[in-house]
């Protein structure tokens, strides 16, 4: 699988989660902390991969996105600090739901960010064995991901 397919697959799995989220009821407290779960989960591993291999290869490679990939570290940044937060909030505080969904704001601007704007960029000047290589290594690079957001590079920057 290419680097991009894979994190464009990443994006429709949390975006089906965030549509989970939306539906849930508002008293459907331990169907929402499941579903949080998830989403800490998959941005945390996402997130893990692209700061480790997706965007310092880009850079180097592709130098049009740096700008993009300082971008999107910054954005980064904000979501696993929310993350970590939503980690260990009870779905009954009143924050809660307003943080989950300031949350899906910000992924779903970074996420339209990166496949609209940068994402074409980075395949244009990448060759496909280059991006299936890179796949690869993101797709078992998975498996090393850490369970707290806050052990991401982006979370110390």
């Amino acid at each position: 699988m290419d680097a991009i397919v894979l994190l464009k697959d990443d994006h429709k799995t949390v975006e089906k989660l965030f549509k989970q989220f939306e539906k849930a009821g508002d008293d459907a407290y331990k169907e929402k902390r499941q579903i949080v779960d998830q989403i800490i989960h998959e941005l945390t591993t996402h997130a893990y991969i692209e700061e480790e291999i997706f965007y310092p290869m880009a850079r180097q490679d592709v130098p049009a996105t740096e700008d993009h990939v300082l971008e999107s570290v910054e954005e980064h940044h904000v979501v696993v600090w929310m993350l970590s937060e939503l980690k260990d909030l009870d779905p009954k505080d009143e924050r809660f739901d307003a943080k989950v969904t300031v949350l899906m704001e910000n992924v779903r601007h970074h996420v339209e960010e990166e496949e609209q704007e940068w994402f074409p960029k980075v395949r244009e000047a990448m060759g496909r064995n280059e991006l299936q290589e890179v796949g690869e290594r993101m797709e078992k690079a998975k498996a090393e991901a850490p369970d707290d957001p806050l052990a991401l590079i982006s979370a110390r920057k």
